[in-house]
């Protein structure tokens, strides 16, 4: 992700926890406890950075493991990476842990030294992209780092040999020396056997286990078509949406209307929109998340330690598809286009890989259906410029997309309505030469799934925030700071008949204050920063609660408050 060295900025970056923690369909479980950081790691804070820091680190909570059974481990890739040639390898399913599990955890081991930008990364497993990442900038004397997710999901993928191909981009020559060394496993826990119930818990059971299941198969778009098996009752897409690349792009929430005196041009300014088609038909809307890379507002001392919400793990944003299944099941190829609203024609810097997940009628081979209603709003988007000794760029906008169809299965006719309503507004304060630059911004996706079949309508709501408030100043003797907070939020309801059934909050704080003298070698450049991250996660499953503190890249405070 090589960049100017100031970017854009300065002219010259049950439902409920594994919902919201991205851990995919498979079975919900109590939030995890936080793992235990030895005192011994807090230590009194140098007067400026050194040429060591603290290994990155998150308050985010580790992936639950099971603790009793056995597992077994299967290496995926092991790699170094100097340049942009991808790894490719084989998988080869493990042997002593069945065909079915409970979960599967991928870990990442990297580390790296010396100097280097951050740089994106992919992990493709036949074709599947199972983790999408980006690498923390290291330091002189070098750095470790590690990622945590859950898998499950992609289970179908894993019970069959495949090609691997990893990529993690990256530039190595006299002045950028850091190679990026990494290692992944995958981490297989067999499925328990169910203990004996009676009648009644058996039934429910069956329909708790249908909806948190891990998908029954997981394709790919080939050609840009999908085939779908004619049995499938849910599908969803997931598309790993980032913008980088080193562009604009890269910082989307900071482009302008091309009449302002800014930088980083867009035609119709900041709003973007992740949509998906079918057939040409709109199917789904999404607000990308905002992220910021770890070189990311001019200041990569801002994240050597603690890195932006999904920096390391970017979530995929997912897109309910079941409507469309009775168009899709016909046997034949149907055009999926994901495409990104607001981006100015013929300018790359978007990579969206899909995936699409399908839950199958075991009891069925033909699971007929039909489209039922389609209505999408005006896409609403504005953009007011204000010149003056500071330029000014207020953005409103916003769109609402509702879809329904029903299935008809080897249980009943079951219906699945989607209604999802995103808005973003923004305030871009500016001065001429870009030397400060300041945007307070707010992004909402709001979501709610209703599943009407046999029993009472289940209705899964989901209402995500994401927030942004930052100035970047470049002062007397080339001395940048740059103050920064980040918020990635969420809340989900469950309902079943109109009575909530679970609920969960996740809140992801991060804040930063760092400061340094730009445009010198990295020994001259007398660098001070603070920066803190607050992870709550909390509803009817239990609470996960951690705070994290560094200054100058020590970590000099850790809070569990659950």
């Amino acid at each position: 992700m090589r960049r100017r060295i100031f970017m854009s900025m300065l002219a010259g970056a049950t439902l409920v926890a594994s919902t919201l923690l991205g851990a995919g369909p498979a079975s919900a479980a109590r939030p995890p406890q936080a793992p235990a950081i030895p005192v011994a790691g807090l230590a009194d804070p140098p007067a400026e950075f050194g040429t060591d820091w603290h290994d990155p680190l998150t308050a985010a909570p580790p992936v639950t493991h099971p603790t009793t059974g056995t597992s077994c481990e299967v290496t995926v890739a092991e790699a170094q990476f100097r340049d942009f040639t991808p790894y490719k390898g084989t998988y080869a399913p493990p042997r002593g842990c069945g065909d079915r599990w409970s979960k599967v955890v991928l870990r990442l081991d990297g580390k790296v030294q010396g100097r280097q930008y951050d740089r994106l990364g992919y992990l493709h497993i036949g074709g599947v992209e199972v983790l999408r990442t980006s690498t923390p900038q290291p330091s002189p004397d070098g750095i470790e780092w590690s990622v945590e997710k859950d898998v499950t999901r992609y289970g179908d993928t894993f019970r069959e040999g495949h090609d691997v191909e990893m990529l993690i981009g990256n530039v190595v020559d006299d002045t950028y020396t850091g190679i990026i060394d990494v290692k992944v496993t995958l981490t297989f826990y067999p499925a328990e056997k169910p203990a004996a119930t009676n009648t009644a818990t058996k039934t429910v059971a069956k329909t708790v286990a249908k909806a948190a299941a891990a998908p029954d198969r997981v394709l790919t778009l080939q050609g840009g078509t999908l085939t779908t098996p004619r049995n499938s009752e849910r599908i969803v897409a997931e598309v790993y949406a980032t913008g980088s690349g080193g562009g604009c792009e890269e910082y989307w929430y900071l482009t302008v209307p091309d009449a302002a005196p800014y930088s980083c041009k867009a035609g119709d300014g900041p709003y973007r929109e992740v949509q998906i088609e079918v057939d040409g038909k709109l199917a789904g809307i999404a607000a990308p998340f905002p992220t910021v890379w770890t070189g990311g507002w001019s200041n990569p001392f801002l994240w050597y330690v603690i890195p932006g919400p999904r920096a390391f793990d970017i979530k995929p944003v997912e897109y309910d598809l079941t409507p469309f299944a009775g168009l899709l099941n016909d046997g034949r190829p149907h055009r999926i286009d994901v495409s990104v609203v607001g981006v100015p024609e013929g300018q790359s810097g978007w990579s969206t890989p899909v995936n699409v997940l399908v839950w199958q009628d075991a009891k069925s081979t033909r699971v007929t259906g039909e489209l039922t209603a389609h209505r999408a709003g005006d896409l609403t988007n504005s953009s007011t410029y204000t010149p003056g000794s500071e330029h000014r760029l207020d953005t409103g906008a916003g769109h609402r997309l509702t879809v329904a169809g029903y299935v008809d299965t080897s249980h009943g006719r079951v219906t699945t309505t989607v209604d999802r309503e995103l808005a973003a507004t923004s305030v871009h304060r500016w001065t001429d030469g870009e030397s400060t630059d300041a945007l307070k911004g707010t992004w909402t996706d709001d979501e709610k799934v209703t599943v009407d079949g046999h029993g009472p309508a289940v209705t899964t709501g989901t209402d995500r925030t994401y927030t942004m408030d930052g100035v970047t100043t470049l002062g007397a003797g080339d001395r940048l700071r740059t103050v920064l907070s980040l918020g990635d939020r969420a809340s989900v309801v469950e309902t079943r008949g109109g009575r909530r059934t679970a609920w969960s909050r996740l809140d992801d704080s991060y804040a930063g204050d760092a400061t340094y003298t730009a445009n010198v070698p990295r020994d001259q450049r007398h660098a001070v920063g603070t920066t803190s991250e607050r992870y709550r996660l909390y509803g009817s499953d239990g609470c996960y609660d951690r705070r994290l503190v560094t200054v100058q890249g020590t970590l000099t405070g850790v809070r569990d408050s659950c």
